[in-house]
């Protein structure tokens, strides 16, 4: 028997609870999660939209008893009939209803949130990176993190430039710590023998943080919306005769598209596709708008392999 569904819009102060034909308000704090509980049963499927933090915590109080669906703005507006004007209480009813249409393709809210958590770990990494790197001129010596340059920078007399290196190798340390500990986690999420893996540049991490965002990619009936739903369709202008390229939208799940950049950067050298792609390219393109003209080719082929069930191939 298939699991009821809800839909759940929330907002800073209150939840418009759409179930089996009915809608109920509360307020958005522990007193209206407990009467969410009142009336949805058990492993009911919840869908939520991803609200910036005000959808967190009753994601995190409903995720212990109830299939929780956290959706992405983006694909609630692209959805199939949602049409006509904005209200509360039509988006919970459509909430519901694409969770039943795509019940298949979300994620948990735990598989999402181990990938913020890795996106923020990974930028906090280079961010402390580029500090040490500065911290290491400022003292004399070369801006490398080799284990031999750190040794012999650690030798030198205490100053206060000295003692801020030994505090960010620290918080280095334990960052990357952490980001082992969400890869380990996000491979329980995730199918290991995907067919994402065949892709020639998306390693065991990217893989996973790729899957983990995406969910179900039948969603996306073409690849020119799952690339938008990434963030990395072009922006055209078009004047009279001229037509301008102004980069890329940005609209999409910023994780997936810093995930797809980072793939990228292997692909190029691995991936035959993409680096001949690379290859054609470079002489019109330069640095990371080239980089990013892959990131979105490698998004096309992974929809691709993952819509149509097949394994990479170069030929193709």
């Amino acid at each position: 028997m298939e699991a009821p569904v809800a839909g759940i819009d929330v907002s800073k102060d209150k939840l418009i609870v759409y179930f089996q034909g009915k809608l109920y308000e509360f307020t958005n704090d522990k007193r209206g999660y407990e009467e969410i509980r009142k009336i949805l049963p058990k492993g009911c499927k919840v869908g939520i939209e991803s609200t910036g933090v005000y959808h967190v915590n009753l994601a995190k109080y409903l995720n212990n008893e109830y299939d929780v669906r956290i959706i992405n703005p983006f694909i609630l507006k692209k959805f199939k009939d949602f049409r006509g004007k904005k209200s509360d209480k039509n988006d919970a009813k459509k909430l519901a209803e694409l969770v039943v249409s795509m019940c298949s393709g979300f994620t948990t809210s735990d598989a999402r949130e181990l990938t913020s958590q890795w996106d923020f770990v990974t930028r906090s990494i280079a961010r402390v990176k580029n500090r040490l790197r500065r911290d290491l001129v400022l003292l004399g010596y070369r801006d490398s993190l080799s284990k031999k340059n750190l040794e012999e920078v650690l030798r030198g007399g205490d100053s206060i430039v000295l003692a801020e290196v030994r505090f960010l190798l620290e918080e280095l340390e334990r960052l990357e710590g952490r980001k082992r500990e969400i890869e380990k986690e996000l491979e329980d999420f995730v199918s290991k023998d995907s067919l994402i893996f065949t892709i020639p540049g998306i390693g065991k991490t990217l893989g996973c943080i790729i899957l983990a965002r995406v969910g179900d990619v039948k969603r996306f009936s073409d690849k020119k919306r799952f690339v938008a739903y990434c963030g990395l369709d072009p922006v055209v202008e078009s004047s009279g005769k001229s037509v301008v390229s102004r980069g890329i939208s940005k609209k999409g799940d910023a994780v997936l598209r810093r995930a797809f950049y980072l793939a990228a950067l292997t692909a190029i050298k691995v991936n035959p596709v993409i680096k001949r792609f690379y290859e054609e390219h470079k002489g019109r393109l330069k640095g990371k708008k080239l980089i990013t003209a892959c990131a979105r080719k490698l998004a096309v082929i992974t929809w691709a392999v993952l819509y149509y069930n097949k394994p990479f191939d170069a030929s193709e």
